[in-house]
């Protein structure tokens, strides 16, 4: 049921108050609009009749734009079974229109068979929510780079609806040089199209009847493999593990491996492991080589293949020297006394060197040598101290 403003219900009492219904003959109440949302059924108090006459008289309402015939007094003379008609005492008399559709929007008038005839008019408003025209609208789409693109999106409604696009994660769009959240209209075309424009984007309609609606497109980019290395020369000393990085770009996905310099393809093993991480259209290689030999002194390629093309970039290792120490050995036959002493000395001091220290049944290597260590040491033991200088 539609329900009319305030101001329209005291409208048609102050219209009814100076000319009563009990009046010879009263004149229609006053026009004014009304809005309905479309399939929603409406009864028009829009268009409340109050009548009286002194002499029989009838009611009819007609649909001005088409000039049809609705009702006549007790009767409904169109054909449309959505119209239907109600009355209160003789004096207020009202149209219902079910399950509105946009057919029914325009003026009616309420008519009272009186010499001179009496009327008055409304306007029926039917709103539409919006709503997105499928085969008007783009879908999913895939272009190549530097070209131009145009997503589209039709929507249809009423009032017509206001449409924008925006990108799906929130991110500005460039546009046109310019970068901006939202671009409005409902084409949104955008020239030489890079892979920074990839991504879904979200058509919204809205006109002011609930809900809005939206559409998403996703747009794919598509472009030849690029790659890109921090790293071109890598150093390792024999017995090291060594990690290779590099860095790929490309749509379709790309086919990524490494090779040595002799063009073998690298598989993961017990020398060698492979790994890639995806973000998006990118990919981080890493290759990494275990217990470096000298055999594995020279270049390895990254390599990066797709539909539309072939990149490969190369790293270099190369040996570097093994740090160099310098050994002091200390043979010493320990006494009690000695290992008071030792206490005291940097031998039982806790420091960051690399100290060995063997007797004739043993040998034990630390990083750091406790004072516990020589006092687990049996009186008159002789033994080797051995520990790097740099």
């Amino acid at each position: 049921m539609f329900s009319v403003s305030k101001k329209t219900r005291e409208e048609r009492f102050d219209a009814q108050k100076s000319n009563p219904c009990g009046s010879p003959c009263a004149t229609p109440s006053p026009s004014f609009n009304t809005s309905v949302r479309l399939g929603r059924g409406m009864r028009s108090d829009l268009l409340e009749a109050c009548v009286s006459c002194a002499t029989p008289c009838a009611v009819a309402w007609v649909k001005v734009d088409t000039q049809t015939i609705l009702s006549i007094h007790h009767s409904v003379i169109t054909q449309n079974p959505r119209v239907s008609l109600s009355y209160n005492d003789h004096r207020s008399w009202y149209l219902h229109i079910s399950n509105v559709q946009d057919v029914d929007r325009g003026w009616y008038m309420c008519q009272v068979n009186t010499d001179p005839m009496r009327s008055r008019q409304g306007y029926l408003q039917v709103v539409v929510p919006p709503r997105i025209l499928e085969k008007d609208s783009s879908t999913d789409m895939v272009v190549r780079e530097t070209s131009d693109v145009s997503l589209q999106c039709r929507a249809k409604g009423y009032p017509d609806p206001y449409v924008m696009w925006r990108r799906e994660d929130g991110k500005d769009i460039n546009y046109n040089g310019d970068m901006v959240n939202v671009v409005d209209g409902e084409v949104l075309t955008i020239k030489k199209v890079s892979r920074l424009h990839m991504g879904a984007y979200l058509c919204i309609a809205s006109n002011g009847v609930p809900p809005s609606i939206s559409r998403r497109v996703f747009l794919r980019v598509q472009f030849p493999p690029m790659l890109s290395i921090a790293n071109q020369l890598e150093g390792a000393y024999v017995g090291q593990d060594v990690s290779l990085e590099c860095q790929t770009e490309a749509f379709p996905s790309s086919i990524n491996y490494w090779t040595t310099e002799r063009g073998d393809m690298i598989v993961n093993g017990e020398k060698y492991e492979t790994s890639s991480i995806d973000q998006g259209y990118s990919r981080f290689m890493t290759l990494k080589i275990r217990n470096v030999t000298k055999r594995d002194f020279g270049s390895y390629q990254c390599v990066a293949k797709n539909s539309l093309g072939e990149t490969d970039g190369v790293i270099k290792l190369e040996e570097i020297p093994v740090p160099v120490s310098k050994t002091t050995a200390l043979n010493v036959t320990l006494s009690e006394k000695d290992r008071a002493k030792m206490k005291q000395e940097r031998y039982s001091k806790q420091e960051a060197e690399e100290y060995q220290w063997q007797d004739t049944d043993f040998v034990v290597e630390e990083e750091i040598v406790p004072t516990e260590v020589f006092e687990d040491v049996p009186p008159k033991t002789s033994i080797i101290i051995m520990f790097d200088e740099e």
